[in-house]
């Protein structure tokens, strides 16, 4: 018997890896995060397999699920959305896992920074603006950040910041940026993105809270800052200059 963590990725039921889609097929009892994961994700489960929706349960009652699998022998697909590495919380489960001495294998899923930038056509490293990426969060009811790690010491860098889990904390994150990025420094808020009400909207530091409040949107979104969203110019990357020579594009003669 073993638990197979599964990235579900950000919601398009055809951003789930082959691996993914398999474990599955094949899975006997599927736990997933409802709240995260549409139910479409699922739709390839055998006729027989028990799903269950975790959105209301907590860790003891996750436990119990996998530890009742566990006694008949039935293989669990441990379902998350995006990929389980960032903001995944199954670190505590695996720790419990092995307490009890169950087996357990992680299997990544593509994240929502991926998708998001995916679904704007940028790429979040451009030569000459940034070579960066930092995945962070605020806190609001989640866990408290360590030391030094605060947006506003993040910010100083000047990196491209995806930030997760802090729609709520809009306000903090644009007083927080605004010094270190400017107050025109573009940002984007990805909303549900894979989903069928995916929606993206753009903006600066200084006028996004107006565009989100009319939105709506409390929940279930991203928010992307710097200056690769919108740059104003942008140095060709070294790997294919044509002065460029490496072991697979030698040196002319």
């Amino acid at each position: 018997m073993t638990v197979h963590f599964i990235g579900a990725g950000p919601g398009a039921p055809d951003l789930i890896t082959v691996r993914a889609l398999n474990l599955i097929r094949q899975a006997s009892v599927i736990l997933y995060a409802g709240s995260l994961v549409p139910k479409a994700i699922l739709a390839e489960a055998s006729s027989g397999t028990e799903i269950t929706d975790t959105a209301s349960m907590d860790l003891d009652a996750i436990i119990g699920a996998i530890k009742s699998a566990h006694v008949k022998g039935q293989d669990v697909a441990r379902v998350h959305s995006g990929d389980p590495s960032l903001y995944g919380a199954i670190a505590e489960q695996m720790r419990r896992l092995d307490a009890l001495g169950i087996s357990y294998d992680v299997t990544p899923g593509v994240p929502a920074y991926a998708a998001a930038a995916a679904a704007m056509k940028k790429e979040l490293t451009l030569a000459g603006v940034s070579q960066s990426i930092i995945l962070t969060r605020t806190a609001v009811r989640s866990s408290s950040i360590p030391p030094g790690e605060e947006l506003a010491e993040l910010g100083k860098i000047g990196a491209t910041l995806a930030i997760h889990l802090s729609i709520n904390n809009l306000a903090k994150v644009v007083r927080e940026l605004s010094p270190h990025y400017g107050l025109d420094c573009p940002i984007a808020i990805a909303y549900r993105v894979g989903w069928p009400d995916e929606l993206i909207i753009e903006g600066q530091l200084s006028d996004i809270r107006k565009k989100i409040k009319s939105t709506g949107i409390t929940r279930t979104a991203l928010i992307l800052v710097g200056r690769v969203l919108k740059p104003d110019d942008f140095d060709d990357s070294r790997l294919y200059a044509s002065d460029h020579h490496h072991i697979l594009r030698p040196r002319s003669s």
